[in-house]
């Protein structure tokens, strides 16, 4: 009866021990998954047309270091390009003292087409009526942000 309990508790403790190591290999795995990626490439083309500079000028100048940053584990000479156009981005009224604005294009690898967008909640200031150019800059570099951490998670 006792060899029976003892051997009842050594299967549940391999079993466990096992369930937790294919948990943490799981894990593991998923903060690795992922399209590898061989550089990284960004047009604001359609985005000059239709609202121009310096709405377009910030967001190239921003997305592909923060594209870089965020995907640098999946660098590698294997992999495709990625390319994102950048369509529109929208700042949207402020109401309540805050405005919802957005940023929306496309990302390819490998000639496959992902729609990508972003959404970003700005909190106003007083002081943005005055500095309105740099309050617009401050919006557009936190709706860059906010695209990259959702394409560095879907794509």
């Amino acid at each position: 009866m006792y060899t029976l309990g003892l051997i009842r508790r050594v299967a549940i403790a391999a079993f466990s021990a096992f369930a937790l190591l294919a948990a943490v290999a799981c894990q593991n795995a998923l903060a690795q998954s992922g399209l590898p990626i061989r550089n990284i490439q960004v047009s604001v083309a359609p985005l000059r047309v239709s609202v121009g500079d310096p709405t377009a000028s910030w967001v190239q100048q921003g997305l592909p270091d923060q594209l870089a940053q965020a995907l640098a584990g999946r660098i590698t000479a294997q992999g495709g390009a990625l390319v994102v156009r950048i369509d529109y981005v929208a700042l949207g009224p402020i109401k309540d003292s805050s405005a919802w604005d957005n940023i929306s294009g496309v990302a390819m690898i490998g000639g496959v087409q992902w729609p990508v967008r972003a959404t970003a909640k700005y909190q106003a200031s007083a002081i943005d009526q005055v500095m309105f150019e740099e309050s617009n800059h401050r919006r557009v570099a936190q709706l860059v942000q906010a695209l990259t951490y959702w394409l560095a998670r879907d794509l």
